[in-house]
């Protein structure tokens, strides 16, 4: 099979989706062009902030679209590249988008409130509690995997004697520079916008010269460190750009970022398409794998496709960025749909791009191992892959290794910024006595509490445990990932057809998802406990801290897992419909003195808090 045909039709199918099964969630559910949003009515100049659909979207793009949709389905190719291709279609069309998109609505609709306190109110106050620990363990699981990740495409290589091996290791050191300059352009670059006003064209011309500039002197001055320096770099960086005002560094950094991300996804078309047309282009990997002889190896393709395959499918990580982050910047409602939708179908077909690479890169890097998938790195083989293309359509190549470079970490670095920030606010969030948002959570708490709802020190609490894991240990439970951040997803969708009943919304096209997803996760992570297990009698101690610690782990999601399920499916069944209409506006002193007094139907009278 020819790439470029395979990229040629998935693009038409994710089009479609959006334009026709994307609009019509979008008509109903009801989208009110004439509300002001929660970014408009409560902007306070530290979470909520009111951006335009473009810089809204970059937020939303940047932050799903991490390692997932290149490891996830690359790693899945050894069941062969035409199931993987299917489930990220359907399974972004109908599962992961409508997740998104459903996650960011509700918020939206609900002043802005995180997925914990759409919980808390749709399900109750221990379905919330219980949530948020789980979401807290699992970005600390992110967080450890991602710094590793970075760190590792940085650090440098050094040869016998100590010195660097400049050759080996400039790629990466010519990226890392980048990305360090990239944290203060971003700083400079939003402190210029608010200050001269700058939009559309200008601040795209501003934001091409800055990029020119930092790869510029990037490749010019490579910076070299050996991964534990890098691990100290980016979490300075973490620690910053998950406790500053949004708008200082993480909206113009993800603005900076997405269209990096969109000239990456342009250089691999096209270099799929050149490679295509001279006839280089073969997918060369099996379509389809011999089921059977995987699952004699324990490889069944349910339920692990499903939960190997996150991010460009489903992925429940997305419905924090889409609660705790992006309700609080769309300065629109009808801007929805692109934010919460269009930017998990653009992840869908970066998948779709990872699963082609691979598959015309299958005959140079494999190795006959398990299941005939490729050689090397996830990110090794995609950044190589789109490299060769780029240099088929006449790029120099070592501006093409570095591109790739900085790219494939900024996949990684844009989404741990994103969980960080997230972890902080459920960790904040978890010391509420009421169902406060994270910066109000210190207000009601008193004691210990109160220490620990600091925005510092939740901060660095959350990234110590994570560095911890970073250092040694997050792959004993990192096998644990793919089940748990589905069924954050599946504890999602629930949530989310709870809201529809109770809000008067159909809630029908929820019903499948939620079901598959318990399936499939809660059957991953009983196979884990099972193969732990198994484990440990027949190793004992000498396994006792990778095994174990899995299973305890394992042990740990399920039990959360089925209590959040359970009090969830309850009140889905229990609660009458239309029986807790969408919120009443928050008008806070601020956005009243910004937008004005009246300017809005809905707007209240002059000194006042409360509706005209």
């Amino acid at each position: 099979m020819n790439g470029m045909i395979v990229v040629a039709v998935a693009a038409v199918v994710l089009a479609a989706g959006y334009l026709l099964y994307g609009r019509w969630l979008a008509r109903t559910w009801g989208v009110d062009r004439e509300a002001l949003t929660p970014a408009k009515r409560m902007e306070d100049g530290k979470n909520f902030s009111p951006a335009s659909c473009f810089t809204a979207f970059s937020h939303q793009f940047s932050s799903i679209c991490g390692a997932g949709p290149v490891t996830g389905t690359i790693a899945a190719m050894m069941f062969g590249w035409l199931p993987v291709l299917l489930w990220v279609l359907v399974g972004g069309i109908f599962f992961g988008a409508v997740h998104d998109f459903g996650a960011l609505y509700a918020s939206v609709k609900n002043n802005g409130k995180s997925l914990a306190q759409l919980v808390e109110k749709y399900i109750g106050r221990t379905g919330r509690r219980l949530f948020l620990l789980f979401s807290w363990l699992f970005t600390i699981i992110v967080i450890a995997a991602f710094v590793d990740m970075v760190a590792g495409t940085f650090m440098a290589t050094f040869d016998a004697s100590g010195a660097v091996d400049t050759a080996a290791s400039y790629s990466g050191g010519a990226a890392g520079t980048i990305s360090i300059l990239f944290t203060f352009v971003a700083i400079a670059f939003g402190w210029i916008n608010r200050r001269f006003g700058l939009s559309g064209w200008k601040e795209f011309v501003l934001a091409v010269a800055l990029f020119v500039a930092m790869f510029a002197v990037g490749m010019q001055f490579p910076v070299y460190l050996d991964k534990y320096g890098w691990f100290a770099v980016i979490m300075v960086y973490l620690l910053f750009a998950a406790a500053m005002p949004i708008q200082t560094l993480k909206q113009p950094r993800d603005y900076l970022t997405s269209i990096m991300m969109i000239v990456m996804i342009v250089c691999a078309v096209l270099g799929i398409f050149v490679l295509g047309a001279k006839g280089e282009a073969t997918m060369t990997a099996p379509m389809v794998a011999d089921f059977s002889a995987l699952a004699e190896n324990g490889s069944y393709v349910f339920p692990l496709l499903f939960v190997s395959v996150a991010c460009g499918a489903l992925s429940g990580f997305h419905s924090l960025v889409s609660t705790n982050t992006s309700s609080k910047q769309v300065e629109k409602e009808q801007d929805m749909l692109p934010v919460g939708y269009g930017a998990m179908v653009l992840e869908s077909f970066v998948g779709v791009l990872a699963i082609v690479v691979a598959g015309i890169m299958f005959t140079a890097m494999n190795t006959s191992g398990a299941g005939g998938a490729a050689a090397g790195t996830p990110f090794k083989i995609f950044s190589t892959g789109v490299a060769n293309g780029m240099a088929a359509f006449g790029v120099n190549g070592t501006l093409a290794s570095v591109f790739m470079t900085m790219c494939v970490s900024a996949l990684a670095l844009t989404s741990v910024d994103a969980v960080a920030r997230i972890g902080r606010l459920s960790f904040q969030e978890f010391f509420a006595k009421t169902n406060d948002a994270a910066e109000d959570a210190g207000a009601n708490a008193t004691g210990a509490a109160k220490v620990f709802s600091n925005t510092w020190v939740a901060t660095v609490l959350t990234l110590a445990l994570g560095l911890a894991l970073a250092f040694g240990g997050y792959n004993n439970i990192w096998p644990l990932f793919g089940a748990s951040n589905q069924l954050l997803g599946g504890m999602t969708m629930i949530t989310l057809a709870v809201f529809c009943k109770c809000t008067g919304r159909k809630g029908f096209m929820l019903y499948v998802p939620v079901a598959f997803l318990l399936a499939s996760t809660f059957t991953s992570l009983v196979q884990s406990i099972i193969g732990c297990v198994n484990a440990l009698q027949t190793s004992g101690m000498a396994v006792i801290a990778t095994s174990g610690l899995q299973l305890v782990f394992a042990i740990l999601i399920v039990i959360l897992g089925v209590i959040v399920a359970y009090n969830c499916l309850k009140e889905l069944f229990t609660k009458k419909a239309g029986s807790l209409p969408d919120e009443e506006p928050e008008w806070s002193q601020m956005g009243l003195a910004r937008y004005g007094h009246g300017q809005h139907a809905d707007a209240p009278a002059a000194g006042t808090t409360e509706r005209a």
